[in-house]
């Protein structure tokens, strides 16, 4: 996110110094750079959640495991 941020503001700088010129594509370079950052972490991203890595641990979500706990014991009344 870090990288994202600061190509990002590279290209901003470059669009404020550059004013339009033809001759300098500084501004498309830092874009192509941040599109292939933010292609590599959707990458990673997905990569890291399909091998089980990445997932949530949300202390008010336990999970599937508990819904089906729940409806498999029967209620005594």
């Amino acid at each position: 996110m870090l990288a994202l941020l600061a190509s990002l503001g590279s290209g901003f700088y470059y669009l404020m110094v550059d004013q339009g010129s033809k001759q300098k594509r500084r501004t498309f370079h830092s874009l192509g750079v941040r599109l292939a950052i933010a292609g590599t972490l959707m990458i990673l991203i997905a990569y890291g959640v399909a091998t089980g890595r990445l997932g949530h641990g949300n202390p008010w979500d336990a999970g599937p495991s508990s819904t089906a706990a729940q409806q498999a014991e029967p209620e005594t009344r």
